[in-house]
């Protein structure tokens, strides 16, 4: 049997929209597991639609960001008291990520991608590994051209920086 057209769509894409619900958030992959299937159970259930104004993949990875965004807010509320503890977690993660035989250089960049500032590196990251214009990134992230394009430029310039060992700091 035949998945229904919209069921098809989201299949085909569900690499692409993982890849950008880890962005979202920021590398976890349990967050990103979350929010994928809170986007997709929204988009199912009707109550975020596709209304043909973007190409679907724009309108996914747009519900996707929104998502992520909710789940960073009830985070946050839920975990105030755990704050200091998150730093240790994420940091036995990337330690195990290492020891999976993921390369010093791919992790290089995965950190320097994260400690950029939330814009920079969402308009990175779609224009990077999702294969987007810049136009499309600033339709997903919901900014303007011109700002998408400044903060893809900043974005590029602050990785090259901490890439080579600055802190990317001088703006």
């Amino acid at each position: 049997m035949e998945p229904d057209p919209l069921r098809r769509d989201l299949q085909a894409l569900h690499p692409a929209g993982f890849g950008w619900a880890m962005a979202c958030t920021r590398g976890d992959r349990h967050a990103a597991e979350a929010v994928l299937q809170t986007s997709y159970l929204r988009i199912l259930e009707g109550r975020a639609r596709f209304d043909g104004r973007s190409s679907f993949r724009t309108f996914l990875f747009g519900v996707i960001r929104i998502v992520a965004a909710g789940h960073r807010r009830r985070r946050f509320l839920e975990g105030l008291f755990l704050a200091r503890y998150l730093d240790t977690i994420r940091a036995a993660g990337e330690e195990a990520g290492r020891r999976e035989g993921h390369r010093a250089e791919v992790l290089a960049v995965r950190q320097a991608l994260s400690s950029l500032p939330r814009r920079q590196r969402e308009v990175l990251h779609l224009v990077f590994y999702e294969g987007l214009t810049i136009e499309e990134a600033a339709r997903i992230i919901g900014v303007g051209l011109g700002s998408a394009r400044t903060h893809y430029e900043r974005g590029k310039k602050r990785l090259r920086e901490k890439l080579a060992g600055g802190d990317g700091t001088n703006e």
